[in-house]
């Protein structure tokens, strides 16, 4: 039932008031939308999702099942989030302590991926197009096109922006097998060229 703002909410979700949400966004069964935030066009947040107070969404974010966005976390254009992959904002949480006022920034950069049960570590950014492998959890910033897999996350791989793996021949050059465009690899990053 799409709403006066041309996006659908199933009727279970809770939308509270003082919230953005995208033209041709989707909120789907028993999701909870802050207030505060900002959610882009044609998103699709999937059921059981929480999207706190001052989380940014930019536009075709995909959103899987049980996934908790806390304030202080930005995903930009295209990101997905897999199934039940956790986001913190607090790197010493105690339940007596209330650290309100001291959330750490995330950002999720245009195009990364973040695989099923993957956790991500408040206050280290996702480069774009990086691909968080199922399970991991990072400590670290990843880089533009990384591929890091493992607890701790650790680098084993570049992805192209179609999720293919590259493989980079003796002058640093991948074509990627899906869109055959080429990558360059200088200095430990890639470019597209």
């Amino acid at each position: 039932m799409p709403t006066e703002n041309n996006y659908f909410a199933h009727k279970t979700a809770v939308i509270d008031e003082a919230c953005e949400i995208g033209e041709g966004t989707k909120i789907w069964h028993f999701s909870h939308i802050m207030s505060d935030c900002k959610i882009g066009k044609e998103c699709n947040i999937g059921q059981n999702v929480v999207v706190s107070p001052g989380v940014i969404l930019g536009k075709n974010v995909k959103i899987q099942n049980n996934v908790s966005i806390y304030t202080g976390v930005i995903c930009e254009d295209d990101v997905f989030l897999g199934p039940s992959m956790v986001f913190t904002n607090v790197t010493n949480p105690r339940s007596a302590v209330i650290r309100r006022g001291q959330y750490e920034t995330t950002i999720v950069k245009k195009g990364a991926s973040i695989g099923a049960n993957a956790t991500i570590v408040c206050g280290h950014n996702i480069g774009k197009f990086a691909f968080i492998g199922a399970g991991a959890v990072v400590t670290k910033e990843v880089k533009d096109y990384a591929l890091v897999v493992g607890n701790p996350a650790k680098q084993i791989g570049w992805m192209s922006e179609y999720g293919q793996r590259l493989n980079f021949d003796e002058n640093g050059t991948a074509v990627c097998s899906e869109s055959k465009e080429i990558y360059k690899l200088e200095n430990d990053n890639v470019i597209k060229l």
